[in-house]
């Protein structure tokens, strides 16, 4: 393709002054957001088993509820019915322990079972946060602030993003049959570095346009959402109806969970439900249930990060909205839960997870080489001029892309680490605590250590960290003899490879380039 060269030097620099003031917010996003791809499985994974009884049967359930609720009788406001229990979630019927608890994210439950002799056994089952916080990490891009400040930063830095993405794929295209398989990895660093660059943004080239689309669709999601339910919401639609108020405190009138989801299977086959969602609204008479039904239907994609979602009338059973149901959605909704589904890889099952997991990690890794290509060009430019040591600008940048992106891994590898050796699931704020003390004290070394060893130290710090969780989860699996502490422990003793590696690598260049200028 031609363009003229004074276009293509445009949207060079274009590219790279972008890139450099959204990549390190961006590597954050990319490397907790590919941890988070298995936010549930480190949830399961980290929450201790439960000592209740076994969950009694779908067909006994109302026998539970009916004790539950009689010793327990605020706990109606607000109350799950699992139909798939698991570490998490161990009994067949759970409760917020603040009934009026709305909050996103993990929090404190009471799980109630019947022993054998049909007495209520209760056990308060507080949730571990590290998961979450991850999770937490990748949305607000690595800011400590609240969600109503960081979310439209994330915007913003999506927007960037997406800048970056159309200006570099412009500036690559003259190139682009010369130099799309040419990687040079026996010629100078900074070439093996854009040869690298180059070659992964354009095959994920995909993936990032949907992350860079949807990432703003989430930053601004209430005008966005105002507008759907302009152009979507219809109130006459019988899949759209308003629930009928259902008596909150009369358990007769409501069918039994096991007549639902034979309900439900008639009306939706395929939707497999995991869970019913009771809640009260407030209101005259008592106020209004409404029932919330999370499951999954692996022919469609989904809103949720696990789960798609329908609306019942838990007193007839009848489906009153479907527009987060998978295939039963509007084609309004539809397109809009396609983006949503893109996003958190809610589809293909755990293939396309991994495959999430990869993508997410090099997206971090093409940051990361993006920032360097801009300090080693730069650098270039003034030993062209005759510097003999870098200017305050390239060092500032050189130790915040080491400092953010090893402070970013090593926190992540310590949370979890730490929460998978102590004996109590682990809270949001002394989660975020451990990470930002991290995070912090690598940013710092990376401004305290010199030019020629501050990558290899910190690279190996990391390295170090991620060994650490390895010997950990190693140590979790042979004692509980559970797949997933073999998962962790494998991908940990990778990563920490990986980071030895390029610590041995950018300790060689370093000392080469002390040589050079000595």
């Amino acid at each position: 393709m031609k363009l003229r060269e004074d276009i293509v030097a445009v949207y060079r620099e274009v590219h790279s002054w972008v890139g450099i003031l959204a990549a390190l917010f961006l590597f954050v996003a990319f490397y907790a957001g590919a941890v988070s791809m298995f936010e549930q499985t480190l949830q399961n994974w980290l929450t201790p088993e439960s000592h209740l009884p076994a969950p009694v049967s779908l067909d006994r359930t109302p026998e539970l509820m009916e004790k539950a609720f009689a010793a327990f009788p605020d706990a109606r406001r607000n109350y799950t019915i699992v139909l798939a229990p698991d570490k998490t979630q161990p009994a067949r019927l759970i409760w917020p322990q603040n009934p009026k608890s709305h909050e996103h994210g993990p929090t404190p439950l009471v799980a109630a079972a019947l022993d054998t002799n049909g007495i209520l056994i209760t056990e308060k089952q507080p949730p571990s946060e590290t998961a979450h916080f991850i999770d937490v990490l990748h949305q607000r891009v690595g800011l400590p602030l609240p969600e109503d400040v960081a979310m439209p930063f994330m915007g913003v830095v999506a927007l960037a993003y997406a800048v970056a993405l159309v200006s570099g794929v412009i500036a690559f295209l003259p190139a682009l049959k010369r130099t799309l398989f040419a990687v040079r990895l026996e010629g100078g660093k900074r070439r093996a570095w854009l040869d690298l660059h180059n070659v992964f943004g354009f095959f994920s080239l995909p993936f990032h346009v949907v992350m860079a689309i949807t990432s703003v669709l989430f930053a601004f999601h209430e005008p966005i959402y105002a507008v759907q339910n302009m152009l979507f919401h219809n109130e006459t639609h019988p899949a759209h109806a308003r629930p009928h108020p259902a008596p909150a405190r009369d358990a007769v009138s409501l069918m039994t969970p096991a007549a639902l989801v034979a309900s439900l299977a008639q009306q939706a086959p395929g939707f497999e439900p995991d869970t019913l969602n009771y809640t009260t609204r407030p209101g005259p008479g008592g106020g209004t249930l409404t029932l919330r039904v999370a499951g999954h239907d692996p022919r469609f994609v989904m809103r949720g990060p696990n789960a798609g979602f329908a609306v019942m009338d838990p007193a007839s059973g009848r489906i009153l909205s479907t527009d987060y149901l998978p295939g039963h959605q509007s084609s309004g909704f539809a397109t809009i839960t396609s983006f949503f589904s893109l996003h958190f890889g809610s589809y293909g099952g755990y293939p396309v997870r991994w495959a999430y997991l990869v993508l997410g990690f090099g997206g971090a890794f093409l940051f990361y080489t993006g920032n360097q290509l801009w300090i080693m060009a730069r650098q270039r430019r003034e030993r062209a001029t005759g510097l003999v040591s870098e200017t305050r600008g390239s060092r500032i940048l050189s130790s915040l892309t080491i400092g953010c992106t090893t402070g970013c891994m090593t926190g992540i590898a310590a949370i979890i680490t730490f929460a998978a050796i102590v004996h109590t699931p682990m809270a949001y704020t002394p989660v975020a605590l451990i990470y930002y003390t991290t995070f912090l004290l690598c940013t710092l070394l990376a401004f305290i250590l010199s030019t020629q060893r501050k990558a290899q130290v910190l690279f190996c710090l990391a390295a170090l960290s991620h060994i650490a969780l390895a010997m950990a989860a190693l140590t979790r699996g042979l004692s509980l003899g559970d797949d997933t502490s073999f998962i962790v422990a494998a991908l940990a003793f990778i990563l920490a490879l990986l980071f030895f590696m390029v610590a041995k690598k950018r300790g060689h260049s370093a000392l080469t380039s002390l040589k050079k200028a000595l």
